[in-house]
């Protein structure tokens, strides 16, 4: 009595608000999903209720195995996301500000610098700077968050004395152009150099004196990079060169610098393919970490052999040769490493400024390599087309990268969230690995919505037509069953079917 007094209003009403939180349950997903980059009914199903529904004992011992598996990947993963200084860093004065000034954005984000003024105030200073009183201004400059305030420190440090550390800071920030910022450098390089000498026959001293000679020997080397990395950018590229060997050779040990990719990319300038891959056997080691520069440059190498006369119809006939094959192979090792790169080789993507600091396997690094290695792919005849017709055939080999990797470690999970905050997400989308698929509750979420909604709309404005419609599909859907009914009245005596259904 209760549903045959109903009026089609109650219906519609019923309908039209089921179709109201279904629409709010879909935007509150898909918010949650573009924030986090997970399902948050899926993430409670997984982490709340499973537990209720008979998960793990977390006292048993093979839950207390399986934490301190995750604890090892969690430290995996944490070790993979780590942030590195960008070797090939441009200068903030001549080159990123001159970017400032022309397009009016900012192409460094607010983390970026602030992780910079934390490595300037590691390499630049020690806890025996307050006995020298520039060194005592340089290190409240390194911490001032404000351009001219750092800018007006190092000058007053200058005015007391030749200080090595103020003049870094005014060729790497006041300087407009590269030739000024060279000119800077060099006059810290004098500075630098008496400071260094004297901290070297003390260092044995005392931890003081041990800390100031560390601090002076960061200070120079630092000062000579970037007298080498002037010289490369104003087409002096040998003596560049010379500069980079030099200083390897001097302090070997300061790999925190990685040094070496600015020699490889110095070498690719030369056309001096050999010295590049004897640079690259000496780095390119398992023991060693990687990078994008390695890893790409090793695939360049192997792709120049063979890629002038690299033809995909030729080599789908005949199979390809030894050299093809180890040309692929590179390629898709370098693409396992960082399946960002070829979009921005292929110009794909757009290219930006590099950042000052990198994450390994992510979008920062494959951007600070393209921008100085696209060129190198470029000269390399048919590189780039070799890399077109290969790159993707990588992502078979690891159809689930976040769980097993080929060549590598899985990709690390960590690498979008540390982009975002490395990168000017304002005027460049940042590139995701893999692609996030919608989860199924949106998409179911998102079905039901829309149907309820039209079911709504449909019932309201022709109720005696839907009400047709809804026998008629009623009628549809039971006819299987009561065809199955029907042939088992027929088959079935008739006795024994009256006492099946008493029964």
């Amino acid at each position: 009595m209760f549903l045959n007094t109903l009026t089609p209003k109650f219906y519609v009403a019923l309908t039209g608000t089921s179709s109201l939180i279904s629409g709010l349950i879909l935007i509150f997903e898909w918010w949650y999903f573009r924030k986090y980059g997970t399902s948050f009914i899926e993430q409670v199903s997984v982490s709340h209720l499973r537990p209720l529904l008979g998960g793990v004992d977390s006292s048993s011992p093979s839950n207390s195995n399986t934490s301190n598996g995750e604890a090892d990947s969690n430290r995996q993963s944490v070790s993979e996301c780590k942030v590195w200084r960008n070797p090939l860093n441009l200068f903030r004065g001549a080159e990123y500000n001159r970017y400032t000034w022309v397009t009016g954005r900012e192409p460094l984000t607010y983390y970026d610098m602030n992780l910079s003024a934390q490595d300037h105030q590691t390499f630049f200073t020690c806890d025996s700077d307050h006995l020298r009183p520039a060194d005592a201004i340089m290190q409240k400059a390194w911490r001032e968050r404000n351009p001219q305030a750092r800018i007006s420190a190092a000058h007053e440090a200058l005015e007391l004395e030749d200080c090595a550390t103020a003049y870094i800071l005014l060729a790497e920030e006041e300087a407009t152009t590269i030739m000024e910022a060279e000119r800077l450098f060099k006059q810290a390089l004098k500075a630098g150099e008496g400071c260094y000498r004297r901290s070297q026959q003390l260092q044995h001293h005392g931890t003081q004196y041990e800390a100031q000679h560390r601090r002076d020997t960061n200070v120079l080397v630092y000062i000579k990079r970037r007298l080498a990395m002037c010289s490369r950018k104003l087409g002096r590229t040998r003596e560049a060169v010379k500069m980079m060997r030099d200083l390897m050779k001097e302090f070997p040990l300061l790999s925190m610098f990685n040094i070496h990719e600015n020699l490889l990319e110095s070498l690719l300038e030369l056309q001096n393919y050999a010295d590049v891959q004897a640079v690259l056997a000496k780095y390119d080691d398992i023991s060693l970490p990687k990078s994008a520069t390695i890893c790409y440059t090793a695939a360049l190498l192997k792709a120049r052999a063979v890629s002038d006369k690299f033809s995909p119809e030729a080599a789908s006939r005949r199979g390809l040769s030894t050299a093809e094959m180890n040309a692929v192979e590179a390629i898709h090792r370098a693409v396992e490493f960082n399946p960002h790169v070829p979009k921005y080789l292929l110009e794909m993507k757009s290219l930006i400024l590099p950042p000052e600091h990198i994450l390994k396997r992510g979008d920062s690094e494959a951007i600070a390599y393209a921008f100085f290695h696209l060129q190198h792919w470029k000269r390399v005849e048919g590189a780039l087309n070799l890399l077109h017709c290969t790159w993707e055939g990588t992502f078979r080999m690891i159809p689930y990268p976040l769980e097993k990797g080929h060549l590598f470690y899985p990709y690390p999970i960590c690498t979008e969230t540390a982009d975002r905050e490395l990168l000017p997400t304002v005027f460049h989308e940042v590139s995701v690995y893999p692609k996030k698929e919608l989860p199924f509750f949106i998409l179911f979420t998102a079905g039901l919505c829309s149907f309820t909604a039209m079911l709504a709309l449909l019932t309201h404005q022709f109720p005696e037509l839907m009400g047709v419609f809804a026998k008629a599909f009623l009628s549809t859907l039971f006819a299987p069953l009561n065809f199955i009914m029907e042939k088992v009245e027929s088959i079935l005596p008739s006795s024994l079917w009256h006492q099946l259904t008493r029964i």
